[in-house]
């Protein structure tokens, strides 16, 4: 096995147990710990909030960080921030002491979770970066189904502080250590150079409608992630037709996954991130035309591959965009937008879906992936004008 397939099963473990341990726990966890802190549940799933304001608040700064010394020293230091974070939370005695829980997980989601470990597979794989990435996101696909059965079974055992802290161990003694003996070592000359060199420029225009673009897509797709079920339903399925047609996005989803990992080395991140973002609208017309369950089924289908694939774009585009050397930073900058667009979507498509119904949440989303459309394919027009960035486009 040769170091950068290592590093990928590293970094696919590490994200599971990083996502599972902190913004997924409280989806299982949730109802206990209100109970037990005397916290309404709202308030409780507003941690997962905070936690990724902070991430978008710290990501900017982060990107010249792992530019000078490369994402293992800083991914190492956000593991133990992590397991912090979770003994802070398993200990919480109530509000204040929970959400400054979610304040020091939310400085350890921006050094070890997502973004990070993309620029980490950048760094180690190279010219086959873009086929790697694509495997860390199909892994990283898993971690609801495996990080929530796992959760509630420990929780059944042992309660939801115990499982808490166990999962604080797991990050000090699996991700820590994975994080520091898997990524790549980055030569003292070179961290010294890197220091002292200007920064390779980043192509503001290119940036800004990329960034639009997936953080429009970010934002309905997060936003439905807590509201699908409740969107079905509203339209007039029954309970059952409602979890079916919901569960079957996530297997959409993975195939989605799967076409940018079997075809990204044939086909250009803009063919299958525009089929993407066209595949958003067309969902969102079937379900307004239809409140059938084979309606529910179509949207799903076509909603779960987009998203799949989506996903994937949001890391390896930039790679075609960006040169290599502003590919950390590029990345760690995009979080920002990115990550408040999931923070705002859940409240917002929660809001929107109970009190002007499931109509008006659609209707906001098709005019939304219509403009993300259309900010994507603006980018490509630049991008063709102006030529390639990247000596890897």
């Amino acid at each position: 096995m040769n170091v950068s397939i290592r590093a990928v099963a590293a970094l696919s473990v590490t994200q599971l147990i990083g996502w599972g341990a902190t913004f997924w726990l409280p989806a299982v966890t949730g109802p206990a710990m209100a109970s037990e802190l005397g916290m309404a549940l709202p308030v409780v799933m507003a941690g997962p909030t905070v936690m990724l304001v902070v991430m978008a608040m710290v990501s900017w700064p982060l990107g010249a960080i792992f530019e000078r010394l490369g994402t293992r020293p800083v991914m190492t230091v956000g593991s133990a921030l992590g397991a912090v974070g979770l003994i802070a939370l398993g200990s919480a005695s109530g509000p204040v002491s929970y959400l400054l829980s979610w304040i020091v997980l939310g400085l350890a989601g921006a050094s070890a979770l997502t973004t990070p470990a993309q620029i980490a597979v950048a760094e180690i794989a190279g010219e086959k970066a873009r086929q790697a990435l694509g495997i860390l996101i199909l892994a990283g696909g898993l971690t609801s189904t495996i990080m929530w059965p796992l959760t509630g079974l420990l929780q059944s055992q042992w309660g939801w502080r115990a499982t808490t802290l166990i999962y604080a161990a797991l990050m000090a003694l699996v991700c820590l250590p994975l994080h520091w003996m898997m990524l790549a070592r980055r030569p003292r000359e070179k961290s010294a150079a890197a220091m002292v060199a200007e920064p390779v420029p980043i192509d503001r225009p290119r940036f800004a409608l990329l960034a639009m673009s997936f953080a429009a897509n970010g934002f309905f797709t997060w936003g439905f992630a807590l509201t699908i079920i409740i969107l079905f339903e509203t339209s007039g399925l029954d309970h059952a037709s409602a979890l079916t047609a919901a569960a079957f996005i996530g297997i959409a989803q993975w195939a989605g996954r799967m076409v940018d990992v079997v075809g990204g080395q044939r086909w250009s991140g803009f063919v299958t991130g525009l089929a993407a973002t066209a595949l958003f609208p067309m969902s969102f017309v079937v379900l307004l035309l239809s409140s059938s369950f084979a309606g529910a089924m179509i949207f799903a289908t076509l909603y779960g591959v987009a998203s799949g694939v989506t996903a994937v774009t949001r890391a390896t585009l930039p790679l075609q965009i960006f040169p290599t050397g502003a590919y950390a930073r590029a990345s760690a900058q995009l979080a920002v937008p990115l990550n408040l667009a999931f923070a705002a979507a859940p409240p917002v498509f929660t809001a929107i879906v109970t009190s002007a119904g499931p109509n008006a949440a659609l209707w906001l989303a098709l005019g939304i992936s219509i403009f993300a459309f259309g900010t994507l394919f603006g980018l490509l027009l630049l991008h063709r004008r102006t030529g390639d960035a990247s000596p890897q486009s």
